[in-house]
C-alpha cells in the first residue's frame, strides 16, 4: 500500500467496490462530490468524505439528492471534475438534473449502486432494475453513456473511464454498480499516477468576446470556460443557440437534439466495451453484465461440461447498446441468454434487433442473484 506526496493511493489494495469507485473517482482527479447517504452507496461518500480532505478535494453532504445533483453542475462550471453518489429513490430524484446536465453539456459523474426497488424496496439487497431508467429516465430524446463494472477492480478502472468519457463527450456519464459488486472486497491495483491516461478538459482559447459556449468543434463538442474567467456565457436548460440564448423554434430544436444525441450515436462503435469469450463456433452466447456476469459464468461452465458450445458476452458498456456485436454474434448463434437481475430490461434492446437466433430472457426480482443451475437450464432448453 503506496500513497504519493498528494494522497493518491498507487499499489495492491485489498478493498470493496465502493472504496475502489472512490479511488477511482480520485485517480480521474475528481475533486468535488456533493452526496447524501443511502444504501447500498454510503461507503462510496464515507470514504470520499475520509480521502477527499489528503487530496485537497472538496465533499459536501447535501440536504438531499436534488441538491446534490445540481450542486455537481455549478462544481464543473467552476472548473472541477465532479460527481455524486446514490441508489434507488435517491436516483430516481437525480433524473431531472441528468436531463439538466445532458442539455447543458456539462461533463459529470453519476454513480448508482443498484438495489431492489420500486421505491424503498431493498435498500441493503442487490437489483439491476435501473438499467432501462439509466437510459430513459430523464424526459425528452438524449443518448447517455453508461457502464456496468463486475469486481472492485473494475469499480476503480470504469469510475476512472467515465470520467475520461464524460470529458470527452461532454456528457453526464452513469456507472451502474449494484449492491454485490459495491460490497464485494477482492484485490485492486491502482496504478502509479503517471501510468494513468485522463482526458483534459478541452478549454476555449477563444477571445473574450467571440466565445460560444455550445459552438461543436472537435467530433460535435464544444470547449468550455471556467466560471470567474471574464467569459460571458448563458447556461439554460431551455432549448438554446450555440450562444447559450433560448432558441425557442422548431429548427432550434432539431438541430440541438440532432447534435446532443449524434455525438453519443455517431461514435458508438468507438465507446463499444464488451469481453468475449469463446463466442466463435458458439451455439449460444450468454449476454449479461454486473454481478450477473459471475453467477453465469458457473452456468456457462456447466454447460461446457456437457459438451456444448456456449460462449460469454459481458457488457463493459451498456449505454449506448453495443447493437453491432450483438447483430454479429445473432447471425452466427441458435441462442442469445440474458439473465439480469430485474424481470427483463436489457434483454428487450437484444430482442429489439429483431436478430434471427432465439431470444431468452432469465428473469429475476432481486434480493439475491440467480442461482447459476436456473441460468444453466435456461441455455439447455434455448438449445432444444
Amino acid at each position: 500500500m503506496h500513497a504519493d506526496p498528494a494522497g493518491v493511493l498507487t499499489g495492491a489494495h485489498f478493498l470493496d467496490g465502493d472504496h475502489a469507485a472512490c479511488e477511482g473517482a480520485l485517480a480521474a482527479e475528481c475533486r468535488f462530490v456533493a452526496g447524501y447517504p443511502i444504501t447500498p452507496s454510503t461507503e462510496v461518500v464515507e470514504r470520499i468524505a475520509q480521502r477527499f480532505p489528503q487530496v485537497g478535494g472538496v465533499f459536501i453532504q447535501m440536504e438531499d439528492e436534488l441538491a446534490s445533483s445540481i450542486a455537481i453542475a455549478g462544481a464543473v462550471w467552476g472548473g472541477k471534475r465532479a460527481m455524486t453518489v446514490t441508489s434507488g429513490p435517491g436516483f430516481s430524484l437525480m433524473m431531472e438534473h441528468l436531463g439538466f446536465a445532458v442539455m447543458t453539456e456539462t461533463p459529470c459523474v453519476f454513480i448508482n449502486v443498484q438495489r431492489g426497488g420500486p421505491s424503498t424496496g431493498l435498500p441493503t439487497l442487490p437489483a439491476q432494475a435501473d438499467m432501462m431508467q439509466a437510459r430513459w429516465g430523464s424526459h425528452g430524446d438524449y443518448e447517455i453513456i453508461a457502464v456496468s463494472p463486475n469486481s472492485p477492480q473494475e469499480c476503480f478502472d470504469l469510475t476512472l473511464k467515465a470520467f475520461n468519457l464524460a470529458e470527452q463527450y461532454r456528457v453526464p456519464a452513469l456507472v451502474m454498480m449494484d449492491e454485490c459488486v459495491g460490497h464485494m472486497m477482492e484485490r485492486v491495483v491502482i496504478p502509479k499516477p503517471e501510468e494513468i491516461e485522463i482526458y483534459p478538459r478541452r478549454f476555449t482559447t477563444a477571445p473574450l468576446d467571440e466565445y460560444l459556449p455550445f459552438a461543436p468543434e472537435q467530433n460535435m463538442v464544444p470547449t468550455m470556460v471556467r466560471a470567474g474567467q471574464g467569459y460571458r456565457f448563458h447556461m439554460t436548460g431551455l432549448t438554446h443557440n450555440e450562444k447559450g440564448y433560448p432558441d425557442m423554434t422548431v429548427s432550434g430544436q432539431a438541430r440541438l437534439l440532432t447534435r446532443l444525441t449524434d455525438k453519443i450515436k455517431k461514435n458508438a462503435t468507438a465507446l463499444t466495451d464488451v469481453v468475449a469469450d469463446q463466442v466463435d463456433g458458439a451455439e449460444a452466447v450468454v449476454i449479461s453484465y454486473g454481478i450477473t456476469s459471475r453467477v453465469a459464468m458457473k452456468a456457462i461452465q456447466m454447460v461446457r461440461a456437457q459438451g456444448r458450445r456456449i460462449g460469454s458476452l459481458r457488457l463493459r458498456t451498456v449505454w449506448p447498446f453495443p447493437e453491432h456485436v450483438i447483430r454479429d454474434l445473432a447471425s452466427n448463434v441458435r441462442a442469445l441468454v440474458v439473465p439480469e437481475l430485474n424481470l427483463g430490461q436489457i434483454v428487450r434492446e437484444v430482442e429489439r434487433l429483431g436478430c434471427g437466433a432465439r431470444v431468452v430472457g432469465v428473469p429475476h426480482a432481486g434480493g439475491t442473484v440467480h442461482d447459476p443451475a436456473v441460468i444453466a437450464q435456461a441455455i439447455t432448453e434455448a438449445l432444444r
